[in-house]
């Protein structure tokens, strides 16, 4: 069976993550699910009657919603899953991803991203957006190519944590800015509610890794995900593979620490699939293993590791 939860102010969350968030809907573990999202606050949204269509549901939601947190994301869901329960995980297996917009945006901010004292000026981007050729034609007449991934995916946090900003990832997954989330790879989240309470948004149509300025392109996209409820796995951070690789992660606000985390994630992934030593791992993560920036400019920064599924076989 599949499911639409469409981007309308009674189906979002703006800004936070939380437990005490009732679900919008509740599916079977192994279910289909669309999500529509939609991206971008009215300051930084097209005006009407210029070349980008703006969706009414968006303005609805700037219109009749409230944001919990500045700055924060409009975040569609949470859905919840039958069957999952704390301590187990959440297979998220990535289906397909479509533009929702034909605009995009990018804004700079004075003393944000990666380089905050460089830059005194607010300086916002509309991007036209190309779906039929994948193509995103930049304001000065530059094309780049597309990719579009959602930065945002997440479950509910721990209830004694009570309410977390969306733009801080962690265990639970959240804002992690992974790339590399294309339609055929799988991200694995940790449960900690019943439910496991899953949100999507922050939909970028092409982010280089490090996300330097803290935005990427910024639009909303439509994605459909299978939730499968793992018991047999129990993991204490995310991870991921696409078709060729196993990814790990580390989140921290030390950039050394967010890669010592992940690079401790895939030893004990390689000691978990092999009989090789952590010793042993560690060599071969020397060896065959990438090290690479997720993002630099959510306060924790974002490292992953990333491992040909070769080198296991």
């Amino acid at each position: 069976m599949a499911h639409l939860i469409e981007a309308r102010p009674d189906n979002i969350h703006w800004g936070y993550f939380e437990a005490a968030r009732p679900a919008v809907a509740e599916i079977a573990s192994g279910e289909r699910v669309t999500f529509h999202t939609v991206s971008g606050a009215a300051n930084v949204t097209p005006a009407d009657g210029g070349p980008f269509t703006v969706a009414p549901e968006q303005r609805a939601i700037h219109a009749q919603v409230t944001r919990q947190m500045l700055p924060g994301h409009i975040l569609t869901g949470p859905v919840a899953v039958r069957g999952a329960q704390p301590g187990m995980v959440l297979e998220i297996r990535i289906i397909d991803i479509e533009l929702g917009a034909d605009w995009g945006w990018n804004v700079i901010r004075p003393g944000a991203g990666a380089l905050p004292d460089d830059f005194t000026e607010n300086q916002l981007f509309h991007i036209g957006l190309d779906a039929k050729r994948q193509i995103g034609t930049l304001p000065w007449g530059q094309e780049v190519p597309l990719a579009p991934f959602f930065g945002v995916m997440g479950v509910a946090p721990p209830p004694e944590r009570g309410t977390l900003t969306s733009i801080i990832p962690g265990d639970f997954g959240g804002n992690l800015d992974l790339k590399e989330l294309l339609p055929g790879s799988i991200l694995y989240l940790p449960v900690f509610v019943e439910g496991a309470l899953f949100s999507v948004g922050d939909g970028h149509a092409a982010q280089g890794n490090g996300e330097v300025c803290v935005t990427a392109i910024e639009t909303g996209l439509n994605g459909t995900f299978e939730l499968i409820v793992r018991k047999d796995l129990h993991f204490t951070m995310p991870r991921a593979e696409t078709p060729t690789h196993h990814i790990t992660l580390g989140i921290d606000p030390d950039l050394d620490e967010a890669a010592r985390q992940a690079l401790r994630e895939m030893i004990t992934l390689i000691c978990e699939r092999t009989p090789l030593s952590r010793a042993e791992a560690y060599a071969l993560c020397s060896i065959c293993c990438d090290l690479n920036v997720t993002q630099l400019v959510n306060q924790h920064k974002g490292v992953h590791a990333m491992l040909s599924k070769e080198r296991l076989k």
